[in-house]
């Protein structure tokens, strides 16, 4: 039977392998299409003649998955092994296909979606790891891009109710750091959780949204993407990221400086500290907005999410086109802890003691001047967004 397949490929296939040998033949994806549909008419015409078909077992479990009959299923797999073995013989050079119009946007983004590409082609073959239970690895579909000390693991827990979401457990930083970029889509997608086909991948770098290069970066990767932006009072939340590096600090037994040493200099406001200018939301939703339009960026009150966490949510499912599945019930305040914790299918947790720590005494006028600093920010990032925050 093999060597009968052997000069049935050569006879049938002979005009298909002088193309391939052609140096000038640039083959793109539409093309290869084309010929994989020619090969799967040959593989019928022979299935019908020889019968051979039977000699082939194939089960496949993708994810997504597109159903197909089990004899086209089997035509289809038969029309791929030979493509492969073209492929594998001719090696042509093949180029991904180019549309026939080009948008500005796609133009100016065209050479870093190349490089992406190329160091994912490069390292593997871009595929998601398969579980046997028919999950797999996907692309994120959402992305919680910040805002740090904003309510971004909260919002993750909550966010993780939901029957239809899969998360990503750690921080990925793939877009903000260079040596994490560099490696590839594939990379990105391997410490993504097993997921199926109806769920939604979501991951979470509240770095993201004041990185310069990120909004770009996301957009040459999927351009549909819904992203998650918790946000809260820009004053407290330059209080909350002192306190994380001050507990930080504490916990390795090395000293660090009060928070006035960082928010004062020269008797006046330090506005070159990294933690208020992370708070400065209307200088980066700007850039945001640049690739991304407002509707595909859903901004969550992160101060009311901590007073009051299910209304919150409920916003969540409806812009992530989610069925109505967490409910009041999967939230009770716990008095000890002094904020929301969450029930799931009779569990109770908590999040993590670092959480809703104690913010560090700071003298009323300079939180006065804090205040005074975002002042004019705020009123502008209202303006931007179309919507008013009750922030100081």
């Amino acid at each position: 039977m093999e060597l009968f397949m052997e000069i049935s490929l050569q006879k049938s296939l002979a005009p298909l392998l002088w193309i391939f040998k052609q140096e000038k033949t640039i083959w793109d994806l539409p093309s290869l299409y084309k010929l994989t549909a020619l090969l799967e008419k040959y593989v019928l015409s022979q299935q019908k003649e020889h019968n051979f078909s039977r000699l082939f077992h194939v089960e496949i479990t993708l994810c997504p998955i597109t159903w197909l009959s089990e004899a086209r299923l089997r035509i289809s797999a038969m029309a791929a092994l030979l493509l492969g073995a073209l492929l594998l013989i001719v090696q042509p050079q093949i180029v991904p296909s180019r549309p026939a119009v080009i948008s500005k946007a796609e133009a100016t983004s065209q050479s870093v979606q190349k490089e992406l590409l190329k160091k994912t082609t490069l390292k593997n073959d871009f595929k998601g790891n398969i579980h046997f239970n028919g999950s797999c690895q996907q692309l994120p579909q959402t992305i919680i891009i910040g805002v740090r000390k904003g309510g971004t693991r909260a919002l993750l827990e909550m966010l993780s109710l939901h029957p239809d979401i899969a998360a990503a457990e750690s921080e990925v930083h793939f877009f903000d750091w260079e040596d994490h970029y560099g490696n590839g889509l594939q990379w990105y997608m391997n410490q993504m959780p097993f997921s199926y086909s109806h769920q939604i991948t979501v991951e979470k770098t509240p770095a993201y949204f004041t990185s310069p290069k990120v909004p770009k970066r996301v957009y040459n990767m999927n351009q549909s993407m819904r992203l998650l932006l918790i946000l809260r009072d820009p004053s407290e939340r330059v209080l909350s990221d002192y306190t994380q590096v001050f507990y930080n600090h504490v916990q390795k037994h090395k000293p660090y400086p009060s928070i006035e040493e960082f928010l004062i200099k020269d008797g006046e406001l330090n506005v070159d500290y990294k933690a208020i200018n992370r708070s400065l939301y209307y200088f980066h939703m700007q850039n945001w907005l640049k690739y991304f339009p407002l509707d595909r960026i859903h901004i969550v009150d992160g101060d009311k999410l901590i007073k009051d966490p299910f209304p919150e949510i409920e916003k969540v499912e409806r812009f992530l086109r989610l069925s109505p599945q967490i409910n009041a019930s999967n939230f009770y305040f716990n008095k000890t802890k002094g904020f929301y914790c969450l029930r799931d299918g009779g569990r109770e947790r908590c999040l993590h003691e670092s959480k809703g720590r104690v913010h560090p005494h700071v003298d009323s006028h300079l939180l006065d001047k804090l205040h005074e600093y975002f002042h004019e920010p705020n009123r502008k990032f209202f303006e931007l967004v179309g919507r008013t925050f009750d922030w100081h």
